[in-house]
C-alpha cells in the first residue's frame, strides 16, 4: 500500500547548476566533485537545459573534442523536461519512463526548486521504476494499460489485471475508488 507523494517531500531542494557559458572542462570537475551524474543549466535564474554525464561522454569525449573549449550551452538537452513540485512522484516516474531520462528538474512559476532522480523514486518505491522501465524497454504501453500482475497499491492484494487508476496501480476491486 502507497500514499500519493509529491514530488516537493522526495526531490533534492538544491540541484547543483551551472551557467550556459561554462566551459565542459568546469562542467565534469563540478560533477566529479560534488559526485553528481548532471548539472541543471540556469540562465538568470531559469532553467534553459541539462548537462549530463552521458552528454559529456558521447558529445564530448566520444568526438575527440576538448572539454576545455567546449561550452555547456552546445552539448546541453534542451528544452528542460521539468515537473511542478505538486505533481505525484509516480507521474514523475512515467515521464521519465517515456522521455527515457533519469532526471526531472522540479519547477515552479518558471523557476528552479529543485531535482528529482530515478534514484530518489527508488529510495521510497522501488517497484515503480522496474514497472516503468521494463513496459517502456519492451514497448508494451497498449498492454501496460490493460492489466498487469502485482499487488495493488490500493489495498495490498495479489492481481492479475492491474491499471493505472489516479496515479495508482490498482485492482478491479480498487479502481475509481
Amino acid at each position: 500500500m502507497r500514499a500519493r507523494v509529491p514530488v516537493v517531500e522526495i526531490m533534492t531542494p538544491t540541484p547543483v547548476t551551472i551557467r550556459p557559458d561554462a566551459t565542459i572542462h568546469e562542467a565534469s570537475g563540478l560533477m566529479r566533485d560534488r559526485e553528481i551524474g548532471s548539472l541543471v543549466v540556469l540562465e538568470a535564474g531559469h532553467p534553459m537545459g541539462i548537462v549530463t554525464e552521458r552528454d559529456v561522454v558521447t558529445k564530448v569525449a566520444a568526438a575527440d573534442k576538448q572539454p576545455s573549449r567546449v561550452l555547456v550551452r552546445d552539448i546541453m538537452t534542451t528544452p528542460v523536461v521539468a515537473v511542478h513540485p505538486h505533481e505525484e512522484v509516480a507521474e514523475a516516474a512515467k515521464l521519465m519512463s517515456q522521455r527515457k531520462i533519469r532526471r526531472l528538474p522540479v519547477v515552479q512559476d518558471g523557476k528552479l526548486v529543485g531535482i528529482i532522480t530515478e534514484n530518489d523514486i527508488i529510495r521510497i518505491w522501488p517497484q515503480l521504476i522496474e514497472v516503468t522501465r521494463e513496459y517502456a524497454r519492451a514497448g508494451l504501453e497498449e498492454q501496460f494499460a490493460k492489466g498487469i500482475e502485482g499487488h495493488c497499491e490500493a489495498c495490498g492484494v495479489y492481481s492479475t489485471n492491474l491499471v493505472w487508476d489516479r496515479n495508482l496501480l490498482v485492482c478491479p476491486e480498487c479502481r475509481g475508488g
